[in-house]
């Protein structure tokens, strides 16, 4: 099923087995426009940008996911699916839930909990936790080691909702369930990889920290988290 509801790429071929998924269609812009070479762009379907072009002669794409779990599971499903994308990589900003993050440092996230009813929704996966690809963070912390970009490898919480009414639930979850950071989309992304056999990863930039109350605007989490978009273009093939 080529085009899908969602792409409208024509063919395999316009998009690479890897494919690096910022929330934000202009971040994703930023990322072709900064960082690629030779680039085309795939997909412009509802605004949700997608490129392919060459990283140090190496092919990959590029692409926005939107906000939340049913979002990504949408476009992941139908990259991993129908275009036979073999790697996901979301790169994305969360919200710290320990002073032990900092602004714009890295996490890459071994695992994800959520509250979610994504994946048993989708698949029938009654678990809280859904673990990243361990042979895509293998190399995701080979290659921040080699570019010298510190980087933390916790466990992360996929939360459905952004605005909670019980403000300080984030102390449970962190003293709970392990979680130093909150974000929207990998618990789904995780799981659609799963199910269809692929690979997946998340790596995170700090934007906000709920327990120093520190901040970060839109612009600059658009145009400034390049630490972690250097450290997933290294994965292209």
């Amino acid at each position: 099923m080529i085009p899908t509801p969602h792409i409208e790429a024509k063919s395999k071929e316009e998009i690479a087995k890897t494919v690096l998924m910022p929330g934000d269609p202009l971040r994703a812009k930023f990322i072709a426009d900064t960082f690629l070479e030779d680039v085309v762009q795939f997909n412009g379907v509802r605004n949700v940008l997608g490129y392919t072009g060459t990283y140090k002669g190496r092919k990959i794409s590029v692409m926005a996911s939107g906000m939340g779990m049913p979002s990504i599971g949408i476009y992941s499903y139908e990259l991993y699916k129908f275009y036979e994308v073999e790697n996901i990589i979301r790169i994305g900003s969360c919200g710290g839930y320990t002073a032990d993050v900092n602004l714009y440092d890295v996490i890459l996230a071994k695992d994800a909990w959520s509250e979610s009813s994504y994946a048993k929704v989708q698949g029938g996966y009654t678990k809280d936790v859904i673990e990243g690809s361990k042979e895509l963070n293998d190399k995701l912390i080979t290659y921040a080691d080699e570019l010298g970009i510190p980087m933390h490898v916790e466990r992360i919480h996929s939360s459905d909702v952004f605005y909670r009414e019980t403000s300080d639930e984030y102390k449970e979850i962190y003293s709970k369930h392990g979680c130093v950071a909150v974000e929207m989309e990998a618990f789904a992304l995780f799981h659609n990889a799963k199910v269809l056999g692929k690979n997946a990863a998340c790596l995170l930039t700090v934007s906000d920290n709920l327990a120093t109350h520190e901040a970060t605007t839109s612009e600059e989490r658009q145009n400034a988290f390049t630490n972690m978009m250097k450290i997933a273009l290294e994965l292209a093939e």
